[in-house]
């Protein structure tokens, strides 16, 4: 979860009262925010934020923003989301990095003058969304640069890595752009995020001075923001254009809220994008939902007028309009989380506040206890620890590259239940973004970081899979599976079949196997596991390949059943 440190002066000042570790503990609530650390001495606190999916709130102004009470204060108004306000400054985006790093927004802030907080903050914020949000520059990455040195149009472009040179950031001589990606700590650290391309983008100015060389480092000359400066150029480049249209967004509020006069930049586009090919940010991006007050009063057990339902919407930064019996929602534009009323929903909830509602005991008296299937994993658990293999538990989120790249899986090319994965729609991280169809990577996750455990190593799951399937009308399905794996320098089939065969034997179930190849095993070393003629499960040897991209040095077998079949 997102940790963010901040100085007890600033955000007193922000949000308009004095702090005690008690009172910000309350404000927090909020925020799904806890304190860390509390030091007034050092006018110095860690809070937690534990919401992954509100960017907008990693940054003190962020968290002011949305509990700051709106009886004290003003209602913030960003007339700059306003796309009649015509942007007078304007950059270039080249056809040509649409291969490498198709995206840029940017925006121009004004009399603000930065102090050493506020410095400290703006750093925070643009490493807080880059590496999180951006998710370690890949997708975002924010320059912040000096205004009143750039001369307008700047040009967006890519450039030759041997002959491009600049003085970046934390050297006092030029390098080129390949000289940066080898030597410098940034572009050591980020040169994956441009890995293949032959030619490297650059931002540069009317007189050909150069910005930045993005993702990687600012140039010294003009990307080197510092304490006394009031006028700033934001860019953000990025691979996912509403990702970069949000974080502009943000940076663009949390501008506005510290005192700046924001000006919208013109972006021109050589094709058309989502937005349009011509078109100005920051950029409202906010979409209304309908809340159902029915819906909303099931949900949370109580009895909410319309009335009610606007005013606590409203105080949490939300814009409603009463459509009959429903609302119809809005977010402002540097919120890009609402994706279901439910979102509505629990927004309600924290706007309210959790203890505004009354605990209500139940009625019926229940007996609570195990259900038959989860009585069957545990009978399995049992018998696997006996035969000598040790449990592991893991996530039932990842990435594409452990359950596809990894796998050797190319996605919704085969009707095997390893590739009816389930994405995220919005995952804030690459690591998250997917719900695993099968266990073997789980496993494979687990063996690829234990090379240095004594050898055999025999590992086994029972845990949920979520499958794409075309009967149900959310077109999704969780099942239980059991996965079991063998590691060693002779780990082989039979050895395997030995233990699925006796573990058969103990469930008094006749099974069968028949061949059948699948892409993660080696060709004529698999087959599936049939129980009355029904496919159950798959068992064979573990593909070189796969091993090779687990960082596996030992051969590897593994069987895998869905024991709700059983």
């Amino acid at each position: 979860m997102p940790t963010i440190e901040v100085a007890i002066s600033d955000l007193e000042s922000l949000l308009q009262e004095t702090l005690s570790r008690a009172s910000l503990e309350a404000l927090l609530e909020k925020v799904k925010g806890e304190v860390k650390d509390f030091s007034p001495e050092t006018d110095a606190a860690k809070i937690e934020l534990n919401d992954t999916n509100r960017p907008d709130l990693w940054s003190p102004e962020g968290i002011a923003r949305q509990i700051r009470p709106r009886e004290k204060t003003w209602q913030a108004a960003y007339p700059f989301f306003d796309a009649a306000a015509k942007a007078t400054h304007q950059v270039d985006i080249s056809k040509d990095v649409g291969a490498v790093r198709p995206y840029l927004t940017a925006c121009i802030a004004r009399n603000l003058t930065v102090t050493p907080a506020i410095l400290d903050q703006l750093i925070q914020t643009q490493e807080k969304l880059a590496e999180s949000y951006g998710r370690k520059r890949q997708t975002v990455s924010i320059g912040l640069y000096r205004l009143q040195k750039i001369n307008f149009p700047v040009q967006y472009e890519l450039a030759d890595p041997e002959t491009t040179r600049f003085v970046p950031l934390g050297f006092e001589t030029e390098m080129s752009l390949q000289e940066i990606l080898k030597t410098h700590p940034k572009g050591i650290e980020y040169a994956g995020t441009l890995a293949g391309a032959d030619r490297l983008p650059i931002l540069k100015d009317a007189k050909e001075e150069i910005l930045s060389f993005p993702p990687i480092i600012n140039s010294r000359s003009l990307g080197e923001v510092a304490v006394g400066d009031s006028e700033l150029f934001v860019e953000v480049t990025g691979t996912d254009l509403r990702m970069t249209v949000l974080a502009i967004n943000i940076f663009a509020a949390n501008l506005a809220d510290r005192g700046a006069d924001i000006e919208a930049v013109a972006l021109n586009y050589p094709n058309a994008t989502a937005f349009g090919t011509h078109f100005q940010t920051p950029y409202d991006l906010s979409e209304s939902l309908s809340l159902d007050l029915a819906s909303l009063n099931r949900v949370l057990g109580e009895c909410v007028d319309q009335n009610e339902a606007c005013r606590v919407l409203n105080d949490y930064g939300l814009t409603t309009t009463p459509e009959g019996k429903k609302l119809r929602v809005s977010a402002p534009p540097y919120r890009d989380d609402l994706m279901h009323p439910i979102d509505l929903v629990e927004d309600f909830a924290i706007s309210r506040g959790f203890a505004s509602f009354v605990p209500e005991m139940p009625s019926d008296f229940t007996v609570g206890a195990l259900s038959e299937l989860e009585r069957f994993s545990d009978d399995l658990r049992a018998a696997l620890v006996g035969y000598g293999f040790e449990e592991v538990v893991s996530n039932i989120l990842g990435s594409s590259e452990d359950f596809i790249d990894k796998m050797r899986l190319t996605s919704g090319a085969s009707e095997d239940a390893a590739s009816r994965i389930v994405a995220i729609e919005n995952p804030m991280t690459e690591r998250f973004a997917l719900l695993r169809s099968w266990l073997l990577p789980s496993l494979l996750r687990v063996e690829g970081t234990s090379s240095k455990a004594y050898y055999p190593h025999r590992i086994f799951e029972v845990g949920e899979i979520a499958q794409q399937v075309s009967d149900r009308s959310d077109h999704t399905q969780t099942r239980i599976h059991l996965a079991v794996l063998i590691a060693h320098p002779n780990a082989n089939f039979s050895e395997l079949h030995a233990v699925l065969e006796v573990l058969f034997y103990r469930l008094a179930l006749a099974y069968q196997l028949e061949p059948k190849d699948y892409p993660s095993l080696i060709e004529g070393r698999s087959g599936k596991i049939l129980t009355q003629n029904r496919e159950v499960g798959w068992i064979g040897e573990l593909h070189p390949e796969v091993l090779e991209a687990w960082q596996i040095g030992m051969p590897a077998v593994a069987f895998e059943i869905d024991i709700e079949k059983l």
